[in-house]
């Protein structure tokens, strides 16, 4: 059996953040986004439950604030943190937020072919994040990996498992494992999940509150 924890990235610096000028394309803007001060705080605890002692491989994006999330538990476990950029949340696909269409975010979970620009739509995203999770699976079977990514990625990775399902009342991302319901789309940061596979075959899955 393969263990895998995957989680989502703490908590990101934006509440406070102010003028930022920098000829920047809303992409980049993204990638560097940093951890807030709780953010740092709040990933050094989740490093530090049991559950993630002893974690043969570790990857996360190649995001600011994911890898800053990553980093206590490389130091935790004294192993490298390898970066992956097929791990990074979606693209949005345009220069600045504030252009995307008002339900754009409900909008794709309808359609998972619906993108904007040259963004990326969840199916795009499924299969960047499905290739590269299917090769861990494969180099370290039997072993206890951990990813960290972000809330929509990890959502389209889990399609090839489980049911990813737009709560129409709460505009919310739930997940589904044989038509029981894993999680109810309100996602914390860090939010962190454990996964037991048999070869590629997902036997469980289980949200770890902390």
């Amino acid at each position: 059996m393969t263990t895998v924890y995957i989680a989502r990235h703490s908590q990101p610096f934006r509440d406070l953040l102010g003028d930022y000028k920098a000829q920047e394309q809303e992409q980049l803007k993204n990638e560097k986004n940093p951890l807030s001060a709780l953010g740092e705080q709040k990933a050094k605890e989740m490093a530090s439950i049991w559950e993630l002692n002893n974690i043969d491989a570790l990857y996360s994006s190649h995001y600011v604030r994911a890898m800053s999330t990553a980093k206590y538990i490389a130091e935790n476990n004294s192993i490298k943190l390898n970066v992956d950029e097929r791990f990074g949340e979606r693209k949005f696909g345009v220069q600045d937020m504030s252009e995307l269409p008002k339900a754009f975010f409900e909008d794709q979970l309808r359609n998972w072919d619906y993108k904007v620009g040259n963004g990326e739509s969840m199916n795009e995203v499924a299969s960047r994040m499905q290739d590269a999770f299917q090769e861990l699976l494969v180099k370290y079977e039997d072993k206890r990996i951990m990813i960290v990514s972000h809330g929509t990625a990890l959502s389209a990775m889990l399609s090839k498992w489980c049911r990813i399902q737009l709560n129409e009342e709460t505009k919310l991302i739930e997940i589904y494992f044989k038509d029981k319901l894993v999680f109810d789309g309100n996602w914390s940061s860090p939010e962190l999940f454990k996964l037991v596979f048999d070869k590629d075959k997902l036997i469980s899955i289980e949200n770890i509150k902390f």
